[in-house]
């Protein structure tokens, strides 16, 4: 494969990062870095991420398609950490990084060699990113943690009880806590960037997974529990109302959004339905705001009458949010998706014909670029070794 050099004027162009973590938490974050012009260097072991086996390769063993997404933009170099020599030339390369992120507990990179003191003595001004499933500080700090057991703690295998009534907990049906914690990762990383730039000086940073999950469902969902003592219930209420859903039409769905009380008020006006509107359940705002959950469920049966497209035109025509609720078939050939080049084919030397999701930020100052394809277990091996001087054979 034709090494593609980092844009000079990308965002993170000149930054190295070396990446020793695995499955999705960390390897989300850095392929957000490298999207992003960043020179990420991912250490693997000579069987290769374990991800790489999550999805049917096309033709090479170890390039599923969880590896062609999550893989993208980086460089490979497949070392056992075991092994001195394999030991020696992470040091050397880690003398090269401003980042260096993993998910290796922390008894385990000790024991290794590459703790936050040992890799500060190598480099002093390092970015060390420790991505965790749970903070230090805590009785859970050496536990395992996955997805699932993130998204259990967390409370999200129990809202949408909250919703249907259905007491059996479940899961997101995506890995929503391992991505939601990479998303934070990115974000410590290029934190710790602007703080080496501001002051010189790296740092030790922590990204657990526990922590991050919980910040981000809480955020709206802490709602009346907030105050001390709580003003209301835990979780917020409009988005737990099992009536708040996508509205079934003569055709498909419709998802819709009234957020204010004028637009409800509009909505029902505008239809002809504003008879609704002087009964004393919906004759005022605090009425309404009562008895929202039935107010929802009479727009279910109005938008119930007209097709889907009915629907999206004529809230464009009112001013009013709504779209369809696509199948997840359907997302691929969304008309806006295809205009903006969303998704978009091309040719791996090995794999042949893959889709490839562009990167969503847009930046004036950069020029969009062709992103790095994801790699063959060790395929920058011997590239990376020879920038360092070193040679093997």
């Amino acid at each position: 494969m034709t090494v593609m050099p980092t844009a000079a004027n990308s965002v993170l162009g000149g930054i190295r990062i070396v990446d020793l973590t695995s499955v999705i938490f960390g390897p989300y974050a850095t392929m957000m870095l490298a999207d992003l012009g960043a020179d990420v260097i991912k250490i693997e072991p000579p069987t290769g991420d374990t991800f790489r086996m999550s999805g049917k390769p096309a033709k090479t063993k170890g390039m599923g398609a969880c590896h062609m997404t999550l893989g993208r933009g980086k460089r490979s170099v497949a070392l056992d950490l075991k092994q001195a020599a394999d030991k020696e030339i992470l040091r050397k390369l880690l003398g090269t990084a401003d980042v260096f992120i993993h998910n290796i507990r922390a008894d385990a990179i000790e024991r290794l060699g590459f703790d936050y003191e040992s890799v500060k003595a190598i480099k002093p001004d390092i970015i060390y990113v420790h991505c965790v499933g749970f903070g230090s500080d805590g009785p859970y700090a050496e536990l395992q943690a996955y997805d699932d057991v993130i998204q259990g703690l967390t409370g999200c295998t129990d809202m949408i009880c909250k919703v249907d009534g259905n007491p059996a907990p479940r899961f997101l049906p995506m890995a929503a806590a391992d991505k939601v914690a990479g998303l934070y990762g990115a974000q410590a990383v290029q934190a710790g960037i602007i703080h080496k730039l501001r002051t010189g000086n790296g740092q030790h940073i922590e990204v657990p997974m526990f922590e991050t999950m919980t910040h981000f469902s809480y955020e709206e969902h802490l709602f009346g529990a907030t105050f001390v003592p709580p003003n209301g219930p835990i979780l917020y209420t409009r988005q737990i109302d099992p009536e708040r859903q996508p509205y079934k039409t003569l055709d498909g769905y419709l998802c819709i959004v009234l957020y204010t009380d004028d637009k409800q008020v509009e909505f029902f006006h505008r239809t002809g339905n504003g008879h609704y509107m002087s009964e004393p359940r919906f004759a005022d705002r605090v009425a309404r705001f009562k008895n929202l959950s039935q107010l929802f469920a009479v727009m279910g049966e109005i938008i119930a009458t007209q097709t889907t497209a009915y629907w999206v035109d004529w809230c464009r025509t009112n001013s009013i949010p709504a779209m369809p609720a696509h199948r997840v078939e359907e997302v691929m050939s969304d008309p806006h998706l295809v205009a903006t080049g969303f998704f978009r084919q091309r040719e791996h030397p090995t794999e042949g014909t893959f889709i490839e999701m562009q990167p969503p930020l847009r930046f004036s100052g950069s020029a969009p670029r062709d992103l790095r394809m994801a790699p063959q277990i060790g395929e920058h091996t011997e590239e990376v070794l020879a920038e360092l001087g070193i040679s093997r054979r």
